[in-house]
């Protein structure tokens, strides 16, 4: 008997050597395989047009009439079938260019049939070149949609066409009663209206019509998010009972201190909404895990050091990690200034940290003298040992690996809360499906007195009026950023590149100091360049992308990004956060060629109309797709077969609180009517890389 796990080349039809060449290009081994081998889309064969209507037609077509005559021509070498097909409004020709002479004996003369297919002009003379012919008294009337499934040219050269398909998945779904069974219990079949599952995939592959098709499509897409969903709820729930933290419950005199007398500015109501969030997870006795996003000026660093200093009322060590030398130094100066007036011990670890300091720094861990370490990889070298390590805070997550971040669990016997920190918005989609597993908390509201950021496109002939912009602001005491995309010219792309642009806005603005700034210079230059620009002895900095994270100069109000079509949105956006840090109006300057592409124009267009990041976060992921933001480490991850992280936000909402309800009611899936989804969650998904373990 037939059974999902069954090779294809015991299926009607396919055999061993068709089944070696469908597994080599299509990946297809097992019954299963094909079943989820879906449709790219639907020829409908439930209208039926007239030769007259026919120059308005672009697809497709379904015609009923009569072949009146056939004949065999022949142009030099080459012969064809022609036939003369007519209904009621007109004449058109039918064409085969390579036949056998049973097809010329087996055609239905004067009777009434039904073609199909594509449509060819040629002075003004319709053709239908190798259409499908149906007698009919024979049609078949009970799909209307015919399905066309993906292929290639190798397949179809060796007669693995859309026909061997169709007739293949027609004996694959006869079996269908004997293969699948349903996953989903009463209450959801009824609450949502699913079709059966036997259904879904017979109205998915042969549907009856446009709304059995919609209604399976979608049970397909909720199944899809389901399963992945309750995968993530899983990991979360196994997490908060199986992960101990310590609990911090005092907030003590090292936070009101700070908070009452020392804090520069007043939070903002999303900051203050995101602390009680963290202080709620930090009271209880289990390792908190969760994912604070903020757009660029937010306020996160605040967050962080509030934060830390409830960890230091309950005696415990924080440290804070960050990606770069440049950003880490950032934030030790940040908060290192902002603790000035306190007693709170703050120190930074980085590759470049002289061996003096390192002793002291590991001295004063050990001995808990050292309240806050900021730093970079270098906190992760097994000789940084902490005294009693309570909350670690990760800037940037995205930029470090798995086994990074359990080398910093590792840092107490009891792991250290986690706070994992992004300014690189989430689309929603993603942050429901890949970061479920974490809590998330977001700032959606900027500090008071931030301006936004004006964004304008200006093309090479607006550069004269470019550069006379900058120096007015310069004038006004501010200072101006040029960044490129390269170092060194490259042979291939024409981008503006590092060296040549720092000659040219140096002749262009001879009256001003200039520094430098990219990736291959040595920490400590890069630290002098930073340095000269920070204090306003330079009034113009040419950079590389380096400075895309972390640098905070509040006077420097415009941002000149050269060959911004080279950029993609997520940085284009990360660079534009580089300005608009103090209270005066801040500019970006989005320099491009005369030629853009579609997406060229579409991410240019953004930043001009938006400074909201989620918003630019949702279109970036239109263009690159979840993969490319998600990044190298989450591949893999994204296979589904239905469901669309762009455009099905709405039914990733409605299983993510549908798992939720399920979960918080039977956490572990052990009522009756849950067995259902218990029991083939752990035959199909338990165990695998990106699924929580249960039993």
């Amino acid at each position: 008997m037939m059974t999902l796990e069954t090779s294809i080349e015991y299926v009607k039809g396919i055999g061993p050597e068709k089944a070696k060449l469908i597994k080599s290009v299509l990946g297809i081994s097992t019954v299963e395989d094909l079943l989820n081998f879906f449709p790219l889309r639907y020829l409908d064969k439930s209208k039926v047009h007239k030769v007259s209507q026919l120059r308005d037609v672009t697809t497709d077509v379904q015609l009923k009439g009569k072949i009146t005559s056939v004949q065999e021509l022949q142009t030099g070498k080459t012969k064809r079938l022609s036939a003369k097909f007519n209904d009621d409004t007109g004449t058109m020709d039918l064409v085969w260019f390579q036949y056998s002479k049973w097809l010329k004996e087996q055609l239905p003369i004067n009777q009434e049939v039904y073609i199909f297919g594509k449509i060819n002009v040629f002075n003004n003379q319709f053709s239908m070149p190798h259409p499908e012919i149906e007698v009919e008294e024979k049609k078949d009337t009970e799909n209307r949609l015919k399905p066309i499934y993906p292929s290639s040219e190798k397949l179809t050269k060796r007669g693995l066409n859309q026909r061997f398909f169709q007739t293949v998945l027609r004996n694959i779904c006869k079996e269908i009663p004997n293969l699948l069974h349903e996953n989903f219990p009463d209450y959801l079949m009824k609450a949502f209206k699913f079709l059966s599952r036997q259904h879904t995939y017979l109205n998915v592959h042969f549907p009856k019509d446009m709304e059995h098709f919609e209604r399976a499509n979608y049970r397909l897409k909720f199944e899809e998010s389901f399963f992945f969903q309750l995968g993530y709820a899983l990991k979360k729930l196994h997490h908060k009972s199986h992960t101990a933290g310590n609990p911090f419950p005092v907030v003590g005199d090292f936070f009101n201190d700070f908070y009452n007398h020392h804090l520069p500015f007043d939070l903002t109501g999303a900051q203050k909404r995101v602390l009680k969030e963290i202080r709620l997870d930090m009271k209880r006795p289990i390792q908190m895990n969760r994912l604070l996003q903020g757009d660029v000026g937010s306020g996160k660093t605040m967050v962080a050091l509030l934060t830390m200093l409830i960890a230091k009322d309950n005696g415990f060590q924080s440290c804070l990690m960050a990606p770069t030398e440049i950003l880490a130094q950032q934030h030790y100066n940040g908060i290192k200034d902002l603790l000035k007036d306190t007693e709170v011990n703050v120190r930074i670890l980085t590759g470049s940290t002289k061996k003096s300091e390192r002793k002291i720094i590991h001295e004063e861990l050990e001995n808990g003298e050292l309240s806050i370490l900021v730093g970079t990889h270098a906190i992760l070298e097994d000789k940084v040992k902490f005294k009693n390590l309570g909350l670690a805070i990760i800037d940037e997550q995205h930029r470090f690996g798995v086994a990074q971040r359990a080398k910093l669990w590792a840092k107490n016997k009891i792991p250290p809360h986690i706070l994992v920190m992004t300014a690189t918005p989430i689309p929603r989609t993603l942050a429901m499906s890949f970061y479920s597993d974490l809590d998330v908390s977001v700032i959606d509201e900027m500090p008071v007195g931030r301006k936004p950021i004006i964004t304008a496109h200006r093309r090479e002939k607006d550069r004269a009026y470019v550069y006379n912009f900058c120096r007015e602001e310069i004038q006004k005491g501010r200072q101006v950023y040029f960044v490129y995309p390269l170092i060194e010219e490259s042979e291939t792309l024409d981008y503006k590149n590092l060296m040549e642009g720092l000659e040219h806005v140096m002749e262009n603005f001879t009256h001003y100091n200039v520094t430098m700034l990219h990736g291959k210079m040595k920490p400590d230059e890069k630290d002098a360049a930073m340095n000269y620009f920070a204090s306003g002895k330079a009034e113009i900095m040419v950079a590389t992308t380096v400075i895309e994270v972390g640098v905070n100069v509040p006077n420097a109000s415009v941002m000149v990004i050269e060959s911004a079509e080279r950029f993609g949105l997520s940085q284009l956006h990360q660079l534009r956060g580089r300005v608009g840090r103090g209270a005066e109006q801040s500019y970006c300057i989005l320099m491009t060629s005369d030629k853009l592409s579609s997406d060229s124009r579409t991410r240019i267009k953004t930043m001009v109309e938006t400074n909201d990041g989620f918003k630019i976060s949702e279109v970036d992921m239109q263009l690159r797709g979840p993969g490319d933001i998600l990044g190298t480490q989450q591949s893999g991850v994204v296979d589904f077969k239905r469901l669309d992280l762009v455009n099905d936000a709405a039914i990733i909402k409605t299983t993510k609180n549908t798992v939720e309800k399920i979960l918080e009611a039977d956490p572990l899936l052990s009522r009756p009517e849950n067995l259902i989804i218990k029991n083939y969650y752990l035959r199909n998904y338990n165990g695998k890389n990106k699924w929580s373990k249960i039993s």
